[in-house]
């Protein structure tokens, strides 16, 4: 049996944009269930080896009792006693033409990308105890009820007719600040999001936009428009964006990363590799936490033993006490 990451003053977090989505529901729940799938076993192994006390999921598919999760948390010995989930943004139902194109029913006609509700979602799993009921949950904002959002324009005039505007939410799947207890110990909160790719848009750059609104949400949150920031906290998910290199707003990236509030433990380590594809090796995953705690080790882990069968991205963890 492992020995837990944290000592007594002394937490691992770690978010992990590992593949664990599927192209149907019930589709993961039932790849887990098998116990033979050599993907689930390659992020498995990279998740057992750097063993973190709490773990940020990016890709991740929902169900609503939360069977998928549970199995994957029992991969693990002892396995994660706490888990949190709650339905995405990715694969909800709109019912109108979101992308413009002019059909329905399409997987980017949800509220974000996912040809079934709960494709993709995010989860967290974890060694301590999660204060569901203190969660704050901003997945519902209106994208145009941002302070000073930027939405797409085209022609002059807005991209989204108001029937769009009326419903589009600015999460592509979440963004959650998250209680979590650790025995003994003041509680923190963890900040969790998964945005959208700035890209497969076109010359409205709709989603390099919103891309970039879901990152100034969190700085809206930094700045205390959403409320009083918790004591200590950590930002971890996929921003899908990088400050230096790649699709999208970079400086915004780059500006969020010399916030006054946090601090940058990995500063230019890579976390994904879409070197096959032309584009390089980019940094795209974050573990970013409050300038109040003391950061003891960092790292961007291998893919071990299973490779690139774990997917393009790698895990990021960041060791941190009081």
């Amino acid at each position: 049996m492992w020995a837990f990451a944290a000592t007594a003053d002394t937490i691992r977090i770690a978010t992990y944009a590992a593949p664990l989505s599927r192209d149907g529901p019930g589709l993961l729940l039932r790849d887990l269930m098998r116990g033979d799938d050599p993907q689930i076993g390659a992020i498995a192994a990279v998740v057992a080896d750097v063993n973190p006390d709490v773990l940020v999921l990016t890709d991740f598919d929902y169900d609503l009792d939360g069977l998928a999760l549970a199995a994957f948390a029992a991969l693990f010995d002892p396995p994660y006693p706490y888990r949190f989930a709650r339905r995405p943004n990715t694969g909800m139902p709109t019912g109108l033409d979101m992308d413009q194109n002019g059909r329905l029913g399409e997987a980017r006609d949800a509220q974000g990308f996912g040809r079934f509700s709960g494709q993709g979602g995010l989860a967290i799993l974890s060694r301590f105890a999660v204060d569901t009921g203190g969660v704050m949950d901003l997945s519902a904002l209106l994208w145009r009820d941002l302070p000073g959002a930027v939405l797409p324009i085209q022609d002059g005039q807005s991209f989204f007719p108001d029937a769009v505007l009326d419903v589009h939410r600015l999460s592509t799947t979440a963004h959650w600040i998250v209680p979590i207890q650790p025995p003994g110990a003041p509680p923190f909160a963890i900040m969790v999001s998964s945005a959208t790719p700035p890209a497969f848009d076109g010359a409205e750059r709709r989603n390099v936009l919103r891309n970039r609104d879901e990152l100034r949400l969190w700085e809206l949150v930094l700045d205390g428009q959403y409320g009083p920031l918790p004591d200590r906290f950590v930002i971890a998910g996929n921003a899908n964006l990088d400050p230096a290199a790649g699709d999208g707003d970079r400086a915004a990236m780059a500006a969020f990363l010399t916030h006054p509030l946090l601090q940058d433990p990995l500063p230019g380590q890579p976390t994904a590799d879409w070197t096959d594809r032309g584009i390089g090796m980019l940094r795209v995953s974050y573990v970013l936490p409050s300038r109040n705690w003391q950061v003891t080790d960092a790292a961007v882990a291998s893919w071990g033993e299973g490779g690139l069968a774990a997917g393009v991205h790698h895990l990021v963890w960041v060791d941190i006490r009081r």
